[in-house]
């Protein structure tokens, strides 16, 4: 009987609950002995020439091993010249938007780093870093989408302009001037913080001519090849050990300038360094989420028919383009979403501004098209007069269109929409949920009821031919130890990688070891990003175990002095055996003993022919306190499809992390800045990261569809909750006083907002 498909406890949990996790900051490795401390200096303003630099007073303090700055960076090749563009590459750029590892005569944000301090404790390193005195000369400050694509204040005055990368959206409203009805209007996409439950740490070690970096990284590879480029070193004197991550979210994607800097500086000393960032210090200089001003245009005819979509968005990137066009053109290729709309235009500017910078979090660009569409096609609801969810249903690609290519070019594998929201609406009891809305309108009740819907396709595994690598050895012991490129920060990846060798070759997954993470034992990898690790890595590991069966195969026919094609593994038992004499059964440890080198042995990549979309629709209930603006969240019921389910625990585990993320973007969460650059939500006293208490319990209920894009017939789960949750959430608190002629809110939707917007509305129906 198949392992697959079964509700599998996660094998991971019981050390992280009971030893407990090692993450960077508690390694100890001898590399690591008597390591110094890291602590950064960074610029206190947002925007600034820096006019001079004076460590003295820190490094005569007790414990100050040294300070470095950018002039002591003699050891790196300047970045490539100027080019005008920027080739999406995440080392320090060339080009004029380029990007240094510390700060060389200008910082653009605040907590920009600008000098290392190296101490023997961490805490020297805070007061000494307190001593070094830098000297800024204020420039004005570009805040905000609309500010930066004015242009009037350059950040990068050689690139004479703050757009890095832009595609231009069709500018043709012929689609538009044959709709019966048209709706226009800006919504924002708020800039979000990532927040893991770990913040960034790394150390470094540098001896005889080696250099071994531990960081919390979604990919040891990739951190080895953007370290080996930035530091002008050979791939072989590198070695990259990711240990337990305590959350990702895109923002531990690679490595960033901080680690690389940290990583120079033990080679420029020869001192083991350590560094782990403060939550303040997280919340300012981590990369950060979203940002994006969305202008969106949709038409159709009063039967329900849409007939046109544009969206053009400007992308806030903060002061430095980290992962060039790819968040804005994301939402510009998903931008029709589950919709067979026959015109359809996108474009996007990129610019930069003195905030933070942008990069990639939970859905990178797909909950940002999301969000636009459902919100688009509920104002259109509401200008027709029409249910949300007819409108929805009335515009869905049919079943049978499938393999569907969006007008946007996006090729979507497999869907059945309509199926989907008919399960979400049944499971929510919508029909019983209108009618107690329309009893509350009609009693004036203050707690009005408010009912949201998002219908979703997203993108995962955006670059199927970069493939994962997967390698599988089993021993003369018995035991099996799995080689992944993929990485794993809480999603559930040993679990999962031990059912599939189980399922395969009949090995009890506790005697399945499961490593990832380090470039000297898995020396090619992608790593974990965009929902692609089952279907790549889950696949590779599948094909790894395959191969070692075949290989198995013909040793054990050899032994059996049988043919081949007589012999069976007994996957129940994990005996290989002549079909129909179970006496001549031999176990996998005599197989793999009886092997030249005592072990048989995997080793493959897998490739993908093109990305897959999952989908589903989530339908919200809340309430508002029309007196005080104040939401709650009441029901939250969730159709996700994302192909074959191989472990529902795992897969649950991820819808309900990424609903709560989806609704602590739509209630609470917003990152925030005054007008000069400062942030105002540098601590968790100002950061509002949602808890428990603000959730109710999910309802999940099942859909599969399978692919036939990999042999698993599975799609990527991680981020679909939040691409669903947020609209959702968002559609529902406006539902809730739209009687009261509130026709938007923008996210988050706090109660100072939604109070706001119902007494607007009040006083704009009585003029």
């Amino acid at each position: 009987m198949s392992i697959l498909g079964t509700r599998v406890i996660r094998t991971e949990d019981p050390r992280l609950l009971t030893a407990g996790g090692v993450y960077v900051d508690d390694l100890r490795t001898p590399e690591l002995n008597g390591a110094a401390r890291v602590t950064f200096v960074r610029s206190p303003v947002a925007h600034a020439r820096i006019t001079g630099i004076d460590a003295s007073e820190a490094l005569a303090e007790p414990g100050v091993i040294a300070v470095l700055t950018v002039a002591d960076m003699d050891d790196l090749a300047p970045p490539p010249p100027s080019s005008g563009e920027w080739d999406g590459s995440p080392a320090p750029l060339g080009g004029p938007w380029a990007e240094p590892l510390l700060a060389i005569d200008t910082v653009r944000f605040v907590g920009e780093p600008v000098a290392v301090v190296i101490t023997d404790s961490g805490y020297q390193g805070e007061d000494a870093a307190d001593l070094v005195t830098v000297d800024y000369e204020p420039l004005p400050v570009v805040l905000g989408p609309t500010a930066a694509v004015s242009d009037e204040i350059l950040l990068f005055p050689a690139a004479d302009t703050n757009v890095c990368v832009a595609q231009a959206a069709s500018a043709d409203d012929t689609p538009f001037d044959a709709c019966d009805v048209v709706v226009e209007r800006d919504f924002v996409n708020q800039r979000v913080a990532c927040l893991p439950m770990e913040g960034r740490a790394a150390a470094a070690s540098f001896e005889n001519g080696r250099l071994t970096v531990w960081v919390s990284s979604q990919n040891a590879q990739v951190s080895r090849f953007i370290l080996a480029g930035a530091l002008g070193m050979a791939p072989e004197q590198l070695r990259v050990v990711v240990p337990d991550v305590g959350g990702g979210f895109g923002g531990k994607i690679g490595i960033d300038r901080d680690t690389i800097t940290l990583a120079w500086a033990a080679r420029k000393t020869g001192r083991a360094l350590r560094w782990a960032e403060t939550r303040s210090e997280n919340l300012v200089a981590m990369t950060q989420g979203r940002s994006q001003l969305q202008h969106i245009r949709i038409g159709g005819s009063r039967d329900g028919r849409i007939l046109a979509y544009r969206i053009d968005v400007i992308q806030d990137i903060g002061a430095y383009p980290r992962i060039g066009g790819l968040l804005p053109f994301l939402t510009c290729l998903m931008a029709p979403g589950v919709y067979d709309i026959p015109d359809v235009q996108a474009g996007f500017r990129q610019a930069v501004t003195n905030m933070t910078p942008i990069a990639a979090y939970r859905g990178a660009g797909r909950p940002e098209a999301t969000a636009a569409i459902e919100r688009a096609v509920d104002l259109f609801a509401a200008e027709i007069g029409m249910d949300p969810a007819e409108v929805r249903r009335r515009n869905f690609i049919a079943p049978d269109k499938f393999p569907f290519q969006t007008k946007t070019g996006a090729m979507y594998d497999t869907g059945r929409y309509e199926e989907a929201l008919d399960k979400a609406l049944a499971a929510a009891g919508y029909d019983q949920l209108r009618e107690e809305q329309r009893r509350r309108r009609a009693s004036g009740d203050p707690r009005q009821l408010g009912i949201g819907l998002s219908s979703y396709v997203e993108i995962t595994a955006p670059d199927p031919d970069a493939g994962e690598t997967a390698k599988i050895e089993v021993t003369d012991e018995g035991s099996a130890t799995v080689y992944t490129g993929s990485s794993a920060h809480g999603q559930g990846h040993h679990t999962a990688w031990a059912m599939l060798v189980q399922d395969e070759l009949g090995i009890p997954m506790d005697r399945i070891t499961v490593i990832h993470g380090d470039t000297d034992l898995i020396p090619v990898g992608v790593g974990t990003y965009g929902s692609r690790s089952l279907q790549l890595g889950g696949s590779a590991v599948h094909k790894a175990a395959i191969e070692v069966k075949d290989e198995a195969r013909r040793h054990a026919a050899e032994m059996l002095e049988a043919a081949e094609a007589d012999v069976v593994l007994d996957t129940s038992a994990g005996l290989w055996q002549v079909r129909g004499d179970p006496d001549t059964a031999l176990s996998w440890a005599e197989v793999a003993g009886h092997t030249s080198g005592g072990s048989l042995i995997a080793d493959v990549s897998f490739v993908q022919d093109r990305p897959t979309f999952p989908f589903g629709t989530h339908v919200s209930v809340v309430e508002v306190d029309t007196e005080t603006g104040q939401t709650k969240m009441v029901r939250h019921v969730a159709v996700d499809d994302a192909g074959i389910v191989m472990n529902p625990v795992l897969t649950e585990g991820q819808r309900h992390g990424g609903i709560a993320q989806g609704a602590a973007q739509a209630l609470l969460e917003e990152v925030l800045y005054d007008a000069d650059g400062n942030p105002l939500t540098s601590t968790l006293a100002d950061y509002a990261a949602i808890s428990a208490p603000d959730l109710p319990s999910f309802e999940l209920a099942d859909s599969e569809t399978p692919t036939d894009l990999n042999p698993l017939g599975v799609k990527g789960i991680g981020e679909a909750g939040t691409i669903g949750a947020t609209p959702a959430i968002q559609n529902a608190v406006i539902d809730a006083v739209a009687h009261l002629g509130v026709r938007h809110i923008d996210m988050p939707t706090t109660p100072q907002r939604v109070w706001t917007a119902i007494n607007e509305a009040q006083k704009a129906s009585h003029q």
